[in-house]
């Protein structure tokens, strides 16, 4: 691995406490370059989102990275816009307040930022969408062969075989913007898509919490500043002493795909009604003899396992041994990350799998 080219990424996001987690986790990581980062609303309003991305590169010391203001508005134009303030905060970080960013955003929108970068670097960009897929959706109709150009579009949403997070049909993401999600699944574009049924899998612990706390590293506590939120809103709506790692699971499928498994088949969204962002999925072991919206649609990949001890390694929870042939090392100021490999079975699936444990230590 140290050989690869790092993966070039460009991170759709709603910052969002998971979100800084999942940005903070790909900053760090020798696998890959993130080019950009493109906002959109979901957790807070768009132009929330933008102030928070352009605050989390600045905490990064990663101001080098343009950041791309998206979509204030659903791809039909609506502006009745689902808002999960109450679950990050009114400010997206955890009600801390941080002071504004000095950075602004490029004068380029998501999508033009998108499709532009598609065009540079054709097959080798991937898109890691961790809000609704507005922007995504907006690019695909800017630019018809973007689907093509594109190297992987990773996404946050769906609820597949399980419920909903905003209601029993609906998970947030796919809810905030159902009929660009539709746009974006039938594009034909190689698509992985990360819903509930795995990362309600991956759980952050309030132990496990209690270990990130205890690291003097810089990244570890900013984030046990703005979890706090994020805890309590767990504990009230799921009954469960710890945090769904949404966004980090995301992030780590997109860089290592074997820690995943998935199912392929055709994905529709339902766009209106009382089941308005559900996700179907249609596993083509049956031929329909009529022909429907179903009909010669492109395939996806649909999460269906995941490792999940390896996303909670990658908060930054456990000590574990190091494998110095395996071992990356990323150093900043004050603080380094060990990041280590290690090979591991899955009996049930029968194929490797990579555990990377991250442990946030000063140096």
């Amino acid at each position: 691995m140290a050989n690869e080219e790092p993966k070039k990424i460009i991170i759709d996001t709603d910052p969002g406490i998971d979100d800084a987690m999942a940005i903070f986790l790909a900053l760090q990581s020798p696998e890959i370059d993130v080019i950009g980062l493109t906002t959109i609303y979901g957790n807070v309003y768009t132009t929330l989102a933008t102030r928070n991305a352009l605050h989390l590169l600045e905490i990064a010391g990663r101001t080098d990275i343009p950041v791309a203001e998206g979509s204030h508005v659903t791809i039909t134009k609506g502006t009745k816009l689902r808002i999960a303030d109450f679950v990050h905060g009114t400010d997206g970080l955890g009600n801390q307040n941080f002071p504004p960013p000095k950075g602004k955003p490029i004068e380029q929108s998501a999508a033009a930022f998108l499709v532009e970068q598609a065009k540079l670097y054709p097959g080798k960009v991937t898109v890691v969408a961790l809000g609704p897929l507005t922007n995504i959706a907006l690019a695909i109709e800017l630019d018809p062969e973007f689907s093509e150009r594109i190297g992987q579009i990773v996404i946050l949403g769906g609820a597949f075989s399980v419920n909903g997070n905003v209601n029993p049909a609906a998970e947030a993401n796919i809810f905030g913007d159902p009929d660009a999600a539709d746009i974006v699944f039938t594009s034909g574009a190689d698509i992985l898509a990360v819903g509930i049924n795995v990362t309600h899998q991956v759980v952050l612990t309030d132990a496990d919490r209690d270990k990130l706390a205890q690291s003097k590293g810089k990244f570890a506590q900013y984030l046990c500043k703005i979890l706090d939120v994020y805890f309590s809103y767990h504990h009230d709506a799921y009954d469960t002493k710890g945090v769904y790692l949404h966004d980090p699971t995301a992030l780590l499928a997109a860089v290592n795909p074997s820690l995943i498994t998935f199912a392929e088949g055709i994905v529709r969204v339902q766009t209106n009604g009382i089941m308005r962002g559900l996700t179907i999925f249609y596993n083509k072991k049956k031929r329909f003899a009529e022909v429907t919206e179903w009909s010669n649609q492109p395939s996806v990949k649909v999460a269906v396992t995941v490792d999940a001890p390896t996303i909670v390694d990658l908060a930054g929870t456990a000590e574990r041994e190091m494998s110095r042939e395996m071992q990356w090392q990323s150093c900043l100021p004050r603080h380094c990350i060990d990041v280590f490999q290690q090979s591991i079975n899955l009996p049930s699936t029968g194929f490797q799998a990579h555990r990377i444990s991250v442990i946030l230590t000063p140096v």
